[in-house]
C-alpha cells in the first residue's frame, strides 16, 4: 500500500473524521494538536441536510450526535427595553442537528484513539517535501517523516503557511469579530440577542452562553491564546451599548473561557502541494458560514475515500479530492455573516428582522441553505463503507 503513514495536524473536528476513515482504509495515523488536551465546550455547530447526515450514518455517529444535541431553541430578538421583536428559530441557527463542538470532537476521538496516535501539547514546526515523504520537525517531539501531511488546523493553518506560504496571501478580513464565552446562567429566563448598528450580543443562545459580533474598520493586534487581552478588546468594543450588555461583559470578565476571532474567509487556488493536502476551514474556511462543520466532515470523507480508489495515489487522489470539494465548497467562498448578524443601520438591522417575522423570506433561505448542503453527489467508497458501488 502506498503512502501508508499519514500525520493529520489539528485534533478538531475534520482531523479525527479524516482519522476515522483512513484507520478503516488501513492507514497509519497520527493526529497532532497545539492544545495539550481536546476542548470540550465551545460553540453549538450543526449538520444540515441528507448528505450531512448520510456521512454521519456511514462514520456510525449518528446515533450518538442524536444522543447529544443541542436542540436548536429559539432565540427572542429585542429592543433596548427587552421587548421582542422577532424570534430566530432554532431551525436556522441548528439545523437539523446540533451539537456543542466539544461533544462532536470527544464523540470523534473516542471512535478513533485506540487506533491512530495523538499527540497534545504539540505542533508543527516545518515541512520538508521530498520524494520520499514529509520531513516533519516539531516544537516539542523529535522529528520524523511521514508519507502524507493533512493540515486540518483551522482557519489560521500553520501547515497552510508552511507549506503554502504566509496566511495574509490566503485568508481575507471580511470586517468583522466574533467572540463566544462560556459564562453562569442567568442572563434572560429565554435566549436573547440584541442589536445596535454594527454590533450585536446575545446570551443564553444556541452557539453559546455569550455571543458578540462587531464590526471593525481594521485586524485587531493580539495574541490568540491571551484570553485577558481578548477580554479587554471585547469590553473596548461594547461600550457604552444599552439593553443588558454591560452585565453580559461583566460575566465575560469573570468567564475563564472566552475565544475572539476574525470573522474571515480562505481564499486559495489549490487544495494541496506535494505531499501535503488541506481539509476544513484550513482550505475552505468561512467564519460562522454555517457550513464549516458540514464541509469539513464531507471533506474527510471524500479525502479518505479518493486515497482509497487511487490505492494510495497522493496525486490522483488530492486532484480527485479538490475536484469535488472546491465546487461543493463555493459557499464558503462568497459568503460573509457578518453584515447580517450585526448590521450598520437601524435600517438594516430592521430588515433583517423582517426576514424572521414573515415566514415566505425564513422558508426561502431554510430552502437555499438545503441546497447548498447537499450539493454534491457523494460516492459510496467501497474501501470505507464495505459496500460495493452499483
Amino acid at each position: 500500500m502506498r503512502n501508508r503513514n499519514i500525520l493529520i495536524s489539528g485534533a478538531g473536528i475534520g482531523g479525527p473524521a479524516l482519522a476515522h476513515w483512513l484507520v478503516r482504509a488501513g492507514r497509519t495515523v497520527t493526529v497532532v494538536e497545539k492544545a495539550p488536551a481536546l476542548r470540550p465546550g465551545g460553540q453549538a455547530v450543526d449538520f444540515k441536510g441528507e448528505t450531512h447526515l448520510t456521512v454521519l450514518t456511514r462514520m456510525g455517529i449518528l446515533d450518538d450526535v442524536r444522543r447529544l444535541q443541542t436542540g436548536g431553541p429559539d432565540q427572542e430578538i429585542v429592543d433596548a427595553h427587552g421587548r421582542r421583536l422577532a424570534v430566530l428559530p432554532g431551525a436556522f441557527t441548528g439545523g437539523d442537528l446540533e451539537i456543542r463542538r466539544g461533544d462532536l470532537s470527544r464523540i470523534l476521538y473516542e471512535r478513533t484513539s485506540s487506533h491512530c496516535e495523538y499527540v497534545f501539547g504539540d505542533s508543527i514546526t516545518s515541512l520538508t517535501d521530498t520524494p520520499g515523504g514529509v520531513h516533519v520537525t516539531f516544537e516539542r517531539s523529535a522529528p520524523r517523516t511521514f508519507d502524507l501531511v493533512v493540515g486540518a488546523d483551522g482557519i489560521h493553518s500553520a501547515v497552510r503557511r508552511l507549506a503554502f506560504g504566509p496566511e495574509t496571501e490566503f485568508v481575507r478580513f471580511l470586517g468583522y469579530y466574533y467572540a463566544l464565552a462560556e459564562v453562569e446562567k442567568g442572563l434572560g429566563e429565554v435566549p436573547w440577542m440584541y442589536n445596535e448598528p454594527g454590533r450585536l450580543v446575545a446570551a443564553g443562545g444556541p452557539k453559546a452562553q455569550a455571543f458578540f459580533v462587531f464590526a471593525s474598520a481594521a485586524e485587531l493586534d493580539y495574541d490568540r491564546y491571551d484570553t485577558g487581552r481578548q477580554k479587554d478588546l471585547l469590553a473596548r468594543a461594547y461600550a457604552g451599548m444599552g439593553w443588558r450588555t454591560p452585565e453580559v461583559i461583566d460575566a465575560v470578565r469573570r468567564s475563564g473561557d472566552v475565544y475572539l476571532d476574525s470573522i474571515s474567509q480562505v481564499r486559495i487556488d489549490r487544495y494541496s502541494a506535494g505531499r501535503v493536502v488541506l481539509l476544513g476551514d484550513a482550505a475552505y474556511g468561512n467564519t460562522l458560514g454555517g457550513f464549516g462543520t458540514g464541509l469539513a466532515v464531507v471533506g474527510a470523507y471524500v479525502l479518505a475515500g479518493e486515497l482509497a480508489e487511487a490505492g494510495g495515489d497522493h496525486r490522483a487522489a488530492f486532484a480527485a479530492y479538490e475536484r469535488q470539494m472546491r465546487a461543493y465548497a463555493r459557499i464558503a467562498r462568497n459568503g460573509n455573516t457578518g453584515p447580517f448578524l450585526a448590521p450598520a443601520t437601524p435600517a438594516r438591522i430592521r430588515m433583517r428582522n423582517w426576514t424572521f417575522k414573515y415566514g415566505f423570506l425564513l422558508g426561502l433561505m431554510l430552502k437555499m441553505s438545503d441546497k447548498f448542503a447537499t450539493d454534491i453527489a457523494l460516492k459510496d467508497y467501497a474501501a470505507l463503507t464495505g459496500r460495493v458501488q452499483r
